[in-house]
Formats: structure tokens, sequence, C-alpha cells
């Protein structure tokens, strides 16, 4: 029954035959000469393609390491920053404080000195007022009684206006 569909579509055993062994061999030249080398090329494209993207991953993943470690460093030259302003401040506060003591410590000196000049002063004053109304007073009593006083009369009345004074 093969022969007769095979007589009845006219084939040729023998020409068959050659065209499937030519097909044959031009199809494993096809393979060895053409395809086996696409295949190896395919291959090694992929494998490049495959380690691109690894070294994308790994670049991406140091990349990612480097700018946190960026943001650290960066955060702590903030925080760095930002004790060393707060030290200054205090550093300034400190020093504002010691100078404003300091001044206020001069200045309560020399209003010191300034009150204890002033009484002095006052004191050499009274003392000179005393003895000059001590010596008016003789002189105006010795003027006005029309005789020289003693020495005794001269101290007694000093003493007396010296007194008043002080109570005055």
């Amino acid at each position: 029954m093969a022969a007769q569909i095979a007589e009845t579509f006219g084939v040729d055993w023998p020409h068959l035959t050659a065209q499937v062994i030519s097909f044959a061999i031009v199809c494993t030249l096809l393979y060895w000469l053409a395809y086996k080398p696409v295949l190896a090329m395919l291959e090694t494209r992929r494998q490049q393609i495959a380690q691109g993207i690894a070294n994308t991953e790994k670049i991406n993943a140091a990349l990612a390491a480097i700018e946190a470690q960026r943001e650290q460093i960066i955060r702590a030259a903030r925080d760095e920053s930002a004790r060393i302003i707060a030290d200054a401040r205090a550093a300034g506060e400190r020093l504002r404080v010691q100078e404003s003591a300091r001044a206020q410590t001069a200045a309560n000196r020399v209003l010191e000195r300034g009150r204890q000049q002033a009484a002095l002063e006052h004191q050499l004053m009274l003392a000179d007022l005393r003895s000059e109304v001590g010596h008016l007073v003789v002189e105006t009593t010795a003027a006005v009684a029309g005789r020289v006083l003693t020495p005794d009369d001269q101290r007694r009345l000093i003493n007396e206006t010296t007194r008043q004074l002080k109570a005055a």
C-alpha cells in the first residue's frame, strides 16, 4: 500500500534517497559551520549581559553604601558643627558674664574709692572749717570784748564752738 501511494504520486526512490542524503549533509554542515558558532556567540553574549547586570547590581549596591556613608559623614559633621557652635556660645556667655562681673567689681572699687576719698575730704574740710570757725570766734570775741584772750580762753571757745557745730 505504501508502494502504491508512492507510485501514484510519482516518487522516484533513488532521487528521493539522494535528496535526503544531500539534505542531511547540508543540515549537518549548516549545524557545524553556522548554527553552532551562532549559538556559541549567543551564549557568550548572554553571559556578558548577565555579568553586566551583576556588575550593575554591585555598582548600585556600592553607590548606595557610599551614599549612606556620605549621609552619615554629613550628619556627623552637622552634629559636630552644632556642638562647636554651642560650645562657642557657652564660652562666649561665660566670658561675657566674667567680664561683666570683672567690670562690676572694678566699678564698685572705683565707687568705693570715690566714697572714701569724698569722706576723707569731707572730714578734712570739716576739720579745717572747725579750726577756721574757732579762730574766727576767738578773733570776733576778742574784737567784741576788746581785749586779748588767753590761750585757755581761746581753747575753751574753740571747744565750745566745735561741740555746737557737731550738735548742729
